[in-house]
């Protein structure tokens, strides 16, 4: 009879062997993890959805205090995939039955939950390399103004760490397949009827938090606690992957003091991150509000005055091209009159809001807002060309009349595509019919048949009608004066359509 001896597993290696082991594991799981087909469709679907939303948003005009926000949403996706095949992954050798076979290798399971975190952190590198791409991208345009946030361009990374390190320790308390989709699933409902979008501090207990306006702001009067968010999600990142790790075994003191120093930076990052807007916050957001003209630069430019805050100082050149166009229309004393345009918000609600700007009241004073590109470039040329026929802003709101015909006119007539800028301007993107026009304060009424006149304007040549413009103007802008007058005035068939104008 024969005596088999079995060998103990010899636990004691040589120095290093262990850490390359771990290194040489972490490279094979990240191989795994990007070749993934979760990952792989989330990743295509994130770079194809940020390269079609390229400059849309803003037109190609982007203020980058806003195009570091939007870096956050898409990154979601890729961290649900990431969630869902570290998870697998952790799981591999026990649904596939090779559990029993790794107690000969020279790494215990805590070491091997390392490898995988580490395999996640790549997946995180990986996922700042498409953010930085994307806020590079935005920050090169021609048009782009303000500041970005390093923390708020964190924060996308930071998620897909979160979501893979989440997974991995589900599979260390959870030892079942079931435990990654259950999550997802979770992670999902938390994303569309959590805090996410609401006005209170526990909105930022979620990873990524959205604004529920679209109000672009300076970038000192934001009030997002961007970088402390930062360091909470950075601390719930680490405290599931050290936890992972303490689940699979691994109860060196270095791990149990990793667990205590997470837990206080998460505990550190959300407790400083709901503090709410500082009394000086407040204070600068009243002041920009009511006494804009306090923290701005007025530039004197071709005989008008510009006043912006500091960060929108590339784009008086716009602005001021878009006057000149305006003001080259016009006839009488406007075609050179001088105008102020003073940028207005509206900051004391921060990014929760987007109150309505009053009309200003000053003489042949024009609001600007914050956004430029798309529509808001027809909308501050209607605003423009209302001040030059009524006045003022105040006034201008107000006509009730045949000048209206006189300031679309002068509002897209300049236009190389003057039909396409009166929808953008109109609130129900038509070109027939009555309408509400937008500007950046209150908004003008036209009516049916004023909107007829211009149409016929329009189609004919700028030349001719601009002369005509100029020798009635002082007709063409006289209160009372009614489309059909106006339309006799330059030369087009009186309308049919109704001419009386909303209360």
């Amino acid at each position: 009879m024969t005596t088999v001896v079995e060998r103990p597993v010899v636990s004691d290696v040589r120095p290093g062997s262990s850490a390359a082991a771990v290194a040489a594991l972490a490279l094979f799981e990240t191989r795994r993890l990007l070749t993934r087909l979760p990952v792989i469709i989330a990743f295509l679907v994130y770079l194809g959805w940020t390269v079609w939303r390229g400059g849309t948003d803003w037109d190609g005009y982007p203020a980058l205090q806003d195009v570091d926000r939007a870096t956050q949403g898409a990154p979601m996706l890729v961290g649900l995939a990431v969630l869902l095949s570290v998870n697998l992954a952790a799981l591999r050798s026990r649904r596939h039955g090779t559990e029993h076979h790794f107690s000969v290798l020279v790494l215990p399971p805590w070491r091997r939950t390392v490898a995988h975190a580490l395999s996640v952190v790549a997946a995180a590198l990986l996922t700042a390399v498409c953010v930085a791409a994307q806020f590079g991208r935005e920050a090169l345009r021609p048009g782009a103004i303000g500041h970005g946030s390093v923390a708020e361009l964190l924060v996308g990374p930071l998620t897909v760490l979160l979501s893979g390190l989440v997974g991995l320790l589900m599979a260390g308390l959870v030892r079942s397949a079931l435990a990654g989709p259950l999550t997802v699933v979770f992670f999902l409902f938390l994303t569309l009827f959590g805090t996410g979008t609401s006005d209170g501090w526990s909105r930022w207990l979620m990873p990524v938090v959205v604004e529920p306006t679209a109000n672009t702001l300076p970038s000192d009067l934001l009030g997002r606690p961007a970088a402390w968010h930062a360091l909470y999600l950075a601390g719930l990142a680490l405290c599931a992957g050290l936890l992972a790790v303490l689940a699979a075994g691994g109860r060196k003191p270095v791990v149990m003091a990793g667990v205590a120093g997470a837990v206080a930076m998460t505990l550190v990052g959300g407790v400083a991150q709901a503090g709410g807007d500082s009394p000086a916050l407040v204070r600068a957001r009243e002041r920009a509000t009511v006494n804009p003209g306090q923290v701005q630069t007025c530039v004197p430019r071709d005989g008008s005055t510009y006043c912006v805050f500091p960060e929108w100082g590339p784009r008086v050149a716009d602005w001021a091209g878009v006057v000149d166009r305006v003001r080259s229309l016009a006839g009488g004393s406007a075609h050179e009159q001088k105008v102020v345009v003073r940028q207005r918000i509206e900051a004391r609600y921060g990014l929760s809001g987007d109150g309505a700007l009053t009309p200003l009241e000053r003489p042949h004073e024009v609001t600007v807002g914050t956004r430029w590109g798309g529509n808001r470039v027809p909308e501050f040329s209607a605003a423009v060309a209302g001040v030059l026929v009524a006045g003022n802003e105040k006034a201008s709101t107000s006509i009730c009349d045949g000048r209206m015909v006189t300031v679309m006119w002068l509002a897209v007539g300049w236009e190389s595509d003057p039909v396409a800028a009166l929808r953008r301007v109109r609130l129900d993107d038509s070109a027939t019919g009555s309408a509400l026009v937008l500007q950046p304060t209150n908004g003008m009424y036209m009516t049916d048949a004023q909107t007829e006149v211009l149409r016929e304007l329009l189609d004919r040549p700028r030349g001719e009608v601009t002369a005509r413009v100029r020798s009635h103007w002082a007709e063409l802008t006289e209160p009372k004066v009614t489309a059909a007058r106006a339309a006799a005035l330059l030369g087009v068939k009186a309308p049919e359509g109704d001419d009386k104008c909303l209360d």
